[in-house]
């Protein structure tokens, strides 16, 4: 399956002018970007940039230390706390390790959503998580276990289907991927643009997965470490396309998207 063809709406989110600081680590520095309705952003970059903070920032989990998030063309910080709960309803979240509680089944991971934020009866709720299960490839027979019973692409498939079952407007991937084999790192990819193909969602991807980057992404962003760039050089160093960063003649993104250490093997050395 190949990425869907879209004609892209206005901006969803939005980060403006965004300064991001830990003491007096400076994780992100006057970072403009915004998710346009209907695509899928795919973020990437060496660890430590910023990529999973911008992450937290674009769904309000974080607050910048200078500068303004807008959702749909609005500041957050107009928000109350109410509208802020109600909106972030229409946000779904795949983390990095599927963060799927222990104590519960598989079944009640997914129905978790769902009975915390609804009204629906019982009937409703089965119906939907069976369906959700269902499109992620996962049987009936894996409701009544409990997450140590599954693999770590089965934990991944039962984590997006919990945030699927809130019918989310916009879906966040952070690292989808990380420590599966090459087999399930396709599946996922592939689930990917089958949620998208079923119904009309605005994905933002984190990823260190540069075949996850081929297949799935309309736009990508390449963000860089505060630490290692001038006083007056952007963080995103690259915005485009597939095609566009594996064709990039700026050294950074050419030994990124072909993971060839080159000059940083010399930095590890004389540190």
């Amino acid at each position: 399956m190949q990425p869907i063809s879209v004609n892209l709406g206005e901006p969803v989110i939005e980060l403006r002018d965004v300064d991001v600081t830990f003491g007096s680590q400076a994780v992100l520095r006057r970072v403009n970007l915004e998710v346009r309705r209907g695509e899928t952003l795919v973020i990437i970059g060496e660890s430590g940039c910023g990529k999973s903070v911008t992450m937290k920032l674009m769904s309000a989990l974080l607050q910048p230390t200078a500068g303004e998030v807008w959702w749909s063309g609005r500041p957050v910080t107009e928000r109350t706390e109410r509208e802020l709960n109600r909106e972030r309803l229409k946000y779904g979240y795949l983390f990095q390790g599927a963060a799927l509680f222990d104590s519960l089944d598989v079944f009640e991971n997914v129905a978790f959503g769902l009975r915390q934020n609804t009204p629906l009866d019982e009937a409703a709720i089965q119906h939907i998580v069976h369906e959700r299960l269902r499109e992620v490839g996962l049987p009936e027979s894996s409701c009544r276990k409990k997450p140590a019973m599954l693999s770590g692409g089965m934990r991944k498939r039962v984590g997006l289907a919990r945030a699927l079952a809130m019918a989310p407007e916009v879906m966040f991937y952070d690292e989808p991927t990380t420590g599966l084999d090459p087999i399930m790192t396709d599946v996922i990819n592939e689930l990917i643009l089958m949620t998208r193909q079923r119904q009309p969602v605005t994905s933002v991807v984190v990823t260190h997965e540069m075949s996850t980057v081929r297949k799935v992404a309309d736009r990508i962003l390449m963000f860089y470490p505060v630490s290692r760039l001038g006083s007056d050089e952007p963080q995103i160093i690259f915005e485009g396309t597939a095609d566009e960063a594996f064709a990039s003649e700026d050294p950074r993104v050419a030994q990124f998207v072909t993971g060839n250490a080159g000059e940083r093997l010399q930095e590890l050395a004389v540190a």
